[in-house]
């Protein structure tokens, strides 16, 4: 007898989802608040993981200080996009790779607009500076909709979606203000050290820049 073969090595998991963020954007905020946070950067590098949490954090309230009450948008770069939702003030901003369908992104989003808001009502509109308390759901929303199909079945019953436009940019530069720079933003951004304002530029000379950005 033969001996059998050995099986397949299991695949890689993917990380679709990055993380997931919801801020205080409405349209008196000067600079979007960040109200609940949660990331899985492990299938990065030990050394960069720090510093993309950073990038999360600084893109997340950059794109959510430029998405309008009622607006959906998404900005594409290389393999991933980011996605936003604001609605009436409250935006839920989602960082997936380019595999995870867009609408299923925004299902989710929507569902974690809902979910904020039945956990703590309106006490956000008097938010002024970040939170750094964990919210569970939102860390177990990380986990649970990696696999797109779970969002899927959101979409089903959220039916508002199909006729509402969704705004793709191609790059974060495009969503930026005319004659504003990402190179410039980044200098000026309290959300990045010192150590993360030096990754983005080395990166950005070898082409390799944090794949978030």
């Amino acid at each position: 007898f033969q001996n059998a073969s050995p099986p397949p090595p299991s695949p890689t998991p993917r990380f679709l989802i990055t993380a997931l963020l919801v801020l205080k954007a409405a349209p008196e905020t000067s600079d979007p608040v960040i109200l609940a946070n949660a990331s899985d950067v492990s299938h990065f590098g030990y050394f960069q993981r720090s510093s993309v949490k950073e990038f999360v954090v600084f893109v997340g309230r950059t794109v959510a200080s430029r998405t309008p009450p009622s607006q959906r948008q998404s900005v594409q770069h290389e393999e991933y996009k980011v996605h936003a939702y604001n609605r009436n003030g409250l935006c839920a901003v989602g960082f997936m790779d380019d595999h995870y369908p867009v609408r299923s992104a925004f299902s989710l989003l929507n569902q974690v607009i809902d979910e904020y808001q039945k956990s703590f009502g309106e006490a956000w509109r008097s938010a002024k500076e970040d939170s750094s308390q964990p919210w569970p759901y939102l860390a177990e929303a990380l986990t649970k909709f990696q696999d797109p199909a779970e969002a899927d079945k959101l979409l089903k019953i959220q039916r508002e979606l199909d006729e509402t436009k969704i705004i793709l940019h191609k790059t974060i530069d495009s969503v930026l203000a005319r004659g504003e720079k990402l190179d410039s933003l980044v200098e000026k951004s309290s959300d990045l050290s010192m150590a993360s304002q030096m990754f983005y530029k080395q990166a950005k000379k070898t082409n390799s820049c944090c794949t978030i950005l």
